[in-house]
């Protein structure tokens, strides 16, 4: 084990150390009013029941399926047989992330919300801050969860080489990836399904028939509304760049082994090294560019903006200086590796800083796009939903091209820039190497990112807390401040997930490639176009299955996984519709039946409503979660290898874009209803504000529930794909 293997794990104890300080810091502010602290708990307690149930159904069905990994590798040796330990560490991660951050964030708001009554400089730091325990949470529990198995396997793997062993770890490596994703899905979709019912509940009920403002405690669905924003955006956003995060690390240590198997064992530990080490230097820089957010009082939108992009900018940009630094250590400044792929790390870098960019852009209502939105509504609903989807549409062609420059760019400089030889095997090998280490550099800074993520759904319950307790109307004017920028910090932070996604898919189909070739190994007749399993290369597995654009197999599956992308979100989409009937329904039915809760003088049923959203979800969530896992499996037995790459492709290319579509229309319609409660064009309560809160409450499931989702759909069809690889193969043999 190379001794700088060890500041990998080092670095997973600091990120957690801090997390734990940041925690702790939140936890001595005070908490408030009698008041904020009811309203705290009541949204802890609702939280946490509803985690509990989610968590239910979620064993049962990994127990299910680590119960078939292991008929699979114990009854006919089809699967690796680490693969059913590997999927449950990486689901019991995932959501112990995810568990820990929304924990947090339930604690933090009401906090916020007190600290905002101070200043509006010491509420972004509390809330911040909590968020910054989610970042360096996930990144602490990756790292910690990618040493331990690394050093497990390397103890327990025996083979003929140490070229091959490292082949086989990395590989097995993979397989705690789908735990992850598995898990992620879950929470994504199920999260995304309750807080959108009882938004969109409460809005359309609240807000357009009723006129109560934002998080009046006289709508009954709020406080299920304050819930799901915990659930949802924070518990399914830690693990779903949880599993973005591992999974960009393992597919290139992947890569790593297999593209420098026939260097031989040194150079593949210092390519695996390489992405595990780039990552630990960005904890460490994630934790030192939080230290630096921080705003003036008298802060507007652009100003609190520019606070969050020092700190994600400066993280990025040291992040890029280090590169150079680590990989020179690791291959040494002879090896003109070193600097190869450090412009692809750096590639990967300036694309998530141009997808954040243009997220940023086409969301905030600082700029043009959000503002000439809401600037519709002047004319009414049909007209703000008709020009959120354009917006949306329009706003996909930035960062489709920035990831297309970051492929080729990353491709290119691995290679050396050797375009006469661009595909020969060894380069192509190299390149997607390269690829998947741009990958890395974009989630280096995952500590930080995820941080300003978080810190939105943190702003948007203080702010309902501030409400709800009735506290002055400068209270309420900080948070829907930070409130706002939160909503443009996370509409970044999932652009930042999908374009990281694309870039790691990337890196698994040649991972399943790679898996597929020792599928192979473990046959009687090992062998690949005429050469042994071990040795055959890309185009070597790509020869044997006849994968070409010309193969009928292959486009059937193109087909399949672009349908999947519009199937899973039209799932998604009418599960939040069908919820939000029922939360709809029963907040017009209290109005009705429960008298005086209008005037104040009654008590609404906040607990029926948190039971609806609750129902609702665990029944929803199941049929998307579970398709998303057999279709690969099904594609793999039906149509084999050549049908399965086919689906990986049309699930990446239609996913990724409509993935940017939704989460960027969402925005844009949620900050354009900001931007008119501001007091543009009537302010609140007029017919422009009733507009604009159709355009979010059809914006809400767009950005929060099917769009975020997809990124995970793209990865966990990978996954699952690259741990059913043994089966497929088994049965094309057959």
């Amino acid at each position: 084990m190379n001794s700088l293997f060890y500041a990998v794990p080092a670095a997973s104890v600091i990120a957690l150390l801090f997390a734990a300080i940041f925690y702790h810091q939140m936890k001595k502010e005070d908490e408030g009013t009698p008041t904020m602290k009811k309203i705290a708990q009541y949204v802890r307690e609702g939280a946490m029941a509803y985690l509990r149930q989610q968590y239910k159904v979620v064993i049962i069905v990994f127990i299910v399926l680590a119960v078939f990994f292991a008929v699979l590798a114990y009854g006919f040796g089809v699967q690796n047989p680490w693969v059913p330990f590997a999927f449950l560490t990486g689901g019991f991660f995932s959501g112990l992330a995810g568990f820990i951050g929304m924990r947090t964030a339930t604690y933090a708001s009401g906090r916020t919300a007190n600290a905002a009554r101070r200043s509006l400089n010491s509420g972004l730091k509390v809330a911040f801050r909590s968020g910054a325990v989610m970042g360096l949470t996930v990144v602490g529990l990756g790292l910690l969860d990618i040493a331990l198995w690394f050093i497990l396997l390397n103890i327990f793997v025996k083979d003929a080489s140490m070229a091959q062993k490292l082949v086989i770890i990395t590989t097995t490596m993979l397989t705690f990836g789908m735990g992850a994703s598995t898990q992620a899905l879950f929470a994504r979709v199920g999260g995304g399904i309750y807080t959108k019912a009882a938004d969109v509940g409460a809005d359309i009920v609240g807000k357009v028939e009723s006129d109560l403002p934002e998080d009046d405690p006289r709508n009954p669905a709020t406080i299920a509304d304050n819930v799901g924003d915990n659930v949802g955006d924070v518990a399914g956003m830690g693990a779903d760049l949880y599993e973005s995060y591992c999974g960009s690390i393992l597919s290139t240590m992947a890569l790593g082994a297999s593209a420098f198997y026939a260097v031989g064992p040194e150079m593949q530990m210092k390519a695996i090294l390489a992405p595990m080490l780039i990552a630990a230097v960005g904890v460490l820089l994630s934790v030192l560019s939080i230290f630096t957010v921080r705003t003036k009082e008298d802060a507007g939108m652009a100003q609190l903006l520019k606070s969050m992009s020092f700190g994600t900018n400066l993280a990025a940009i040291l992040s890029g200086v280090a590169a150079f630094g680590i990989l020179a250590l690791v291959f040494g400044v002879q090896d003109n590796n070193w600097w190869h792929f450090s412009c692809s790390v750096v590639s990967g870098l300036i694309a998530g800083v141009v997808i954040g960019k243009a997220t940023e852009y086409y969301t905030s209502h600082s700029y043009k796009p959000t503002q000439k939105l809401a600037e519709a509504s002047q004319t009414g609903p049909a007209t703000v939903i008709i020009n959120g989807v354009g917006l949306g549409m329009l706003s996909t062609a930035i960062p489709v091209i920035a990831i297309v420059c970051a492929i080729v760019l990353a491709y290119l400089f691995a290679i050396g820039f050797d375009v006469r030889n661009m595909m020969s095997a060894a380069n192509l090998s190299q390149g997607l190497y390269g690829v998947a280490i741009a990958a890395v550099g974009m989630l280096s800074t995952l500590g930080i990112t995820l941080a300003t993520d978080a810190y939105g759904p943190i702003a948007d319950n203080a702010g309902g807390n501030a409400q709800m307790s009735e506290l002055e109307p400068e209270v309420r004017e900080r948070t829907d401040v930070l409130d706002a920028l939160g909503n443009t910090t996370a509409a970044t932070g999932k652009g930042f997930a999908i374009g990281s996604a694309a870039l790691t898919a990337l890196a698994l189909l040649a991972s399943y490639i790679e898996e597929i070739k020792i599928a192979i190994g473990r046959t009687a007749d090992a062998l690949i176009n005429g050469v042994a399993a071990a040795e055959a290369s890309i185009l070597d597995v790509l020869a044997e299955f006849n994968v070409s654009l010309m193969n009928p197999t292959v486009l059937a599956g193109v087909f399949i996984g672009a349908m999947m992308a519009f199937l899973f979100c039209g799932l998604t989409m009418n599960a939040v519709g069908r919820a939000a009937g029922k939360m709809v329904i029963e907040v017009r039915r209290q109005f009705k039946e429960i008298k005086g809760i209008l005037t104040g003088e009654g008590t609404p049923d906040y607990k029926r409503c948190v039971e609806i959203s609750t129902k609702a979800a665990q029944h929803e969530m199941l049929v998307p979660s579970i398709i998303a896992i057999v279709v690969p499996v099904i594609t793999g037995v039906v149509l084999g290898v050549a049908g399965v790459l086919g689906l990986l492709i049309g699930g990446l290319g239609a996913g990724f874009v409509l993935a940017i579509f939704m989460a960027n229309s969402g925005g844009a319609w949620d900050n354009a209803k900001k931007y008119v409660e501001e007091g543009h064009f009537g302010g609140k309560n007029s017919e422009c504000h009733h507009a604009t809160v159709v355009g979010d409450t059809v914006g809400d499931p767009f950005k929060d529930t099917s769009g975020p989702s997809l990124n995970i759909l793209i990865k966990l069809m990978s996954m699952v794909s690259i741990v059913m690889a043994g089966l497929t193969v088994g049965l094309h043999l057959l």
